[in-house]
């Protein structure tokens, strides 16, 4: 980027009655910011349609994912409906040696940095421990712990200081993990130490049943600086927005100015998780208030209005989406059951006695079961 972190960097979110960063209206014009125009300014054509790309393929396979749980194929899924926009406008501002630690939300993260679509099936179908291999892709599988992959971010980050890189670790969660202790915790070691990570709050306005306002009674990004971390608060749902905001932050870890809180405000416009129902605690008001802000919606009004958006171009964002789906459903569907044995296999470095045991109690078992159907 050719504009100076000095000049164009905030310190950190002002008061509770400022306005998140937004650089698309919820109808797609744009809007002018002196702080944060010249940080999307290089985005070209191609880059803009990929974004919007990116935004609809990832849309499509998180609903085919629901339906495969509906159907039986899928355990359980946490669909990411509506934050799209966070997720992608952050994610493609990332270096690939740069590493993402997410929570079980993050799809859009994960298409990103080039998880194959069967990977991401196969912890919610059930045939794995693990989803794919996090140093293919810079992307640790999903922690469901919830905020615990905060402090993985951060330690890594301790790490990468100490080797003399300039990569980033990226911590994703919701705003729920903020009222976790993990969290603050690794707040206070990334400001001690000054350590590249980047706190990335995706404030989906529920933390499962609860909403953001018995937790949060100012915004979620006023609490960083406490800490010591300067923070910027964002809509969510406006992807250049986000991108602006992401790439500040990545100078800042980059040039040694360490941690960046993000809060990006947004939506959660599905269920916590295809186990929950929403509409036993949600006003339908504020879902239909949130819906006219949708992300796609938005950046698709702003791409018309800049011409962008021909026939050709729908059509090749249609083919891509449906095939996408199409791969997501048969890969989900393939996936072979595993031996049941196969559970203990990688639980320790070392092989040990008590594992052994287990193995030996769970083979029994099995012969016992299986000899019974006989």
């Amino acid at each position: 980027m050719s504009t100076s972190l000095s000049e164009h960097t905030p310190t950190a979110v002002a008061a509770t009655n400022d306005e998140p960063v937004q650089l698309l209206s919820p109808k797609g014009a744009r809007i002018e910011s002196p702080e944060y125009d010249s940080w999307v300014e290089d985005l070209t054509k191609d880059d803009l349609l990929a974004i919007y790309e990116s935004m609809v393929v990832v849309r499509r396979f998180d609903n085919e994912a629901t339906a495969l749980q509906r159907q039986g194929q899928l355990g359980l899924w946490p669909p990411s409906l509506g934050q799209e926009a966070a997720q992608i406008g952050s994610a493609r501002a990332l270096r690939k040696d740069d590493f993402v630690f997410s929570s079980y939300r993050e799809h859009g993260v994960a298409y990103e940095r080039g998880v194959r679509l069967e990977d991401m099936t196969r912890v919610w179908r059930g045939t794995a421990n693990s989803g794919w291999d996090p140093f293919t892709v810079g992307m640790a599988t999903p922690a469901v712990i919830i905020g615990a992959q905060s402090l993985h971010a951060t330690g890594w980050a301790m790490g990468a200081k100490k080797d003399g890189v300039d990569s980033v670790a990226v911590a994703y969660f919701g705003d729920g993990a903020t009222s976790q202790g993990d969290v603050s915790e690794a707040m206070v070691f990334a400001a001690s130490f000054k350590v590249p990570v980047i706190f990335f709050c995706q404030n989906n306005q529920w933390a499962i049943s609860e909403p953001v306002g018995v937790q949060a009674a100012h915004p979620i990004a006023d609490r960083a600086p406490g800490f010591g971390i300067p923070s910027i608060r964002v809509d969510g749902n406006d992807v250049l927005a986000v991108m602006a905001a992401m790439r500040v932050a990545l100078e800042r870890a980059r040039g040694g100015g360490g941690a960046t809180f993000i809060e990006a405000v947004t939506y959660r416009m599905g269920p916590h998780t295809t186990s929950d129902d929403p509409s036993r605690y949600e006003d339908l008001a504020e879902r239909e208030e949130w819906a006219a802000k949708d992300p796609i919606k938005r950046f698709e009004a702003y791409l018309e209005g800049q011409g962008l958006l021909t026939d050709k171009v729908r059509a090749s964002v249609k083919a891509a989406e449906d095939d996408a789906a199409k791969r997501f459903r048969a890969a989900c569907i393939a996936l072979p059951n595993p031996e049941p044995l196969t559970v203990f296999d990688n639980v320790y470095a070392e092989p040990n006695s008590g594992l052994e045991r287990q193995k030996r109690e769970f083979n029994a078992y099995l012969d016992y079961v299986e000899g019974g159907d006989k």
